[in-house]
């Protein structure tokens, strides 16, 4: 007998919090009371002040959504003949968005858990359509340099290449450029409706013809303005068309989870028919344990996203979306006339629907675009922020129609904040806690560049810009990459990673 080997374990220098596995369960009380603690610094979304993330459709109709979700809490969509509520309930949510996308009876498609997963599994099925269709043994897909980073990500997993196409001065993707670019490995073509960093829709009709010319899938990427755009439209505003009443759109991504105002964990991909969905599956039919098929990236599937979705469609309904892209376009116009009245500021572009960006104006080029951010920030809201060109983002929904003179007060508190200060010094406590924050995960060296490349924007040697800029200084090094896969560690772990200063600081 082979004697055993056993591997002594390594003590590490550093020292690392940890906690232990519960010895006993917390009651119900208890339990809630610490989750409520927790949340305590979370984004008050509630109240209107979040720019990102959460679509709220009001009390009643959450309501509605957050019970369908409870009935189906425990179901799995692994094995829908275990559950065939969950596959009919699927199956209507993806007939009913291709009829709202201009579909015919072949279009199909899946749930997945979001736009991200969405996205990956249409460039998967561009993959093993370019492969198995066209006998390409190195697919490459061509992107617009403003489309969603999972498809970089899903190059990245699936070894495809990714092609960036410049876009124009309005910010939609170089047609000529995207012609020139394509090549014999040329799988998909991708255009957005919209793009997220500016809102604007690219010429999907252009690429249309382009994918119809040249034997090509196109995706198009709804997946924020899918449930907005259609009703847009219907309201009147000038939408461009985008969906399957063009010939050459192969397949759409569109979350369920935003304009929809479903529950986290449900978008749509559709495909233009049924022999296409097919690459999008895996099978194996060798397996000690049976025959196993997926239609999506996920093995267990949680019933209640599928449930909530079906019911945030059904109890909505066409005249509730309508009603709600009203107040959310009104809304939109509402901030994009009281940000434009500020002299320092201007829209980015000619966005199209309901998120946008705004920066400086070239009256206002001195204004520290972050700075005001971060003063923003400290008033509560919360919204992301552009790299290129620096600017604040702002996705609006229905909710943000009763906020927006606030925020409009806000802002020109803010602003005349911004404009007292002294450029040469770094603008907030939010950016020194940053710039702390880094300082202890970045590799050695880092920081010092940081300041290098960015000292003489502002004056004095100091850092003008807020996480975004640091960032930016870098872009394209090994120093950045190792900085953002730094962060990225420590703050999935246990150890805390202070990036935001409170108001009491």
């Amino acid at each position: 007998m082979k004697e055993l080997v056993t591997y002594p374990r390594k003590k590490s220098s550093m020292k690392k919090n940890t906690i232990s596995f519960p010895k006993a369960g917390l009651d119900k009380e208890t339990l809630l009371q610490k989750m409520t603690e927790r949340r305590a610094n979370d984004t008050h979304w509630q109240t209107g002040k979040a720019f990102a993330l959460v679509y709220h459709p009001g009390k009643e109709r959450s309501e509605a959504i957050k019970a369908a979700y409870d009935m189906f809490f425990s179901e799995n969509a692994l094995n829908p003949t275990a559950f065939p509520s969950l596959r009919q309930f699927e199956a209507e949510v993806i007939a009913m968005t291709a009829d709202l996308f201009h579909g015919d009876e072949n279009t199909c498609g899946s749930l997945s858990s979001g736009g991200t997963e969405s996205i990956l599994l249409a460039v998967k099925t561009a993959r093993e359509w370019g492969k198995k269709k066209m006998k390409i043994a190195h697919p490459e897909i061509l992107i617009p340099e403003t489309a969603h980073p999972a498809f970089y990500k899903a190059g990245y997993y699936f070894g495809v290449k990714v092609t960036k196409i410049p876009v124009r001065e309005d910010f939609r993707v170089d047609m000529e450029a995207m012609k020139a670019a394509v090549s014999e490995n040329t799988v998909l073509l991708v255009g957005s409706a919209p793009s997220y960093p500016h809102g604007v829709i690219d010429p999907i009709s252009e690429l249309s013809d382009l994918a119809v010319e040249k034997g090509l899938l196109l995706h198009v990427d709804a997946c924020i303005g899918g449930f907005m755009t259609p009703f847009a439209k219907k309201l009147g505003w000038p939408i461009p068309d985008w969906d399957f009443s063009l010939p050459g759109v192969t397949s759409i991504s569109a979350d369920v989870h935003k304009y929809g105002y479903a529950a986290k964990g449900a978008s749509t991909i559709l495909y233009r028919n049924h022999e296409l969905r097919k690459h999008q599956f895996y099978v194996i039919t060798d397996w000690s344990g049976g025959i196993y098929g997926s239609p999506t990236m996920l093995g267990t599937r949680p019933g209640g996203a599928i449930a909530a979705a079906w019911a945030a469609l059904m109890t909505i309904g066409e005249a509730g979306y309508l009603e709600m892209a009203a107040r959310t376009l009104k809304a939109t116009q509402m901030l994009q006339e009281g940000i434009a009245a500020h002299p320092e500021l201007k829209i980015i572009g000619q966005p199209d629907v309901s998120l946008f960006a705004f920066g400086n104006s070239e009256e206002g080029k001195n204004i520290d675009i972050y700075a005001l951010a971060d003063e923003l920030s400290k008033m509560g809201w919360s919204f992301d922020r552009n790299a290129v060109p620096i600017s604040i983002h702002i996705t609006v929904n229905q909710i943000h129609l009763e906020v927006v003179s606030d925020f409009l007060a806000d802002l020109k508190t803010a602003l005349d904040k911004v404009k007292k200060f002294r450029l040469s010094h770094v603008t907030s406590k939010v950016q020194i806690k940053a710039v702390k924050g880094l300082q202890k995960i970045l590799p050695e060296g880092a920081l010092a560049k940081i300041q290098s490349a960015t000292a003489g924007k502002g004056g004095g040697g100091a850092p003008k810009a807020a996480m975004y800029g640091m960032m930016g200084a870098l872009a394209g090094t090994g120093d950045l990459h190792t900085m953002v896969l730094n962060f990225l560690d420590k703050l999935n772990g246990l150890e805390k990673v202070e990036i935001k200063a409170s108001e009491s600081d």
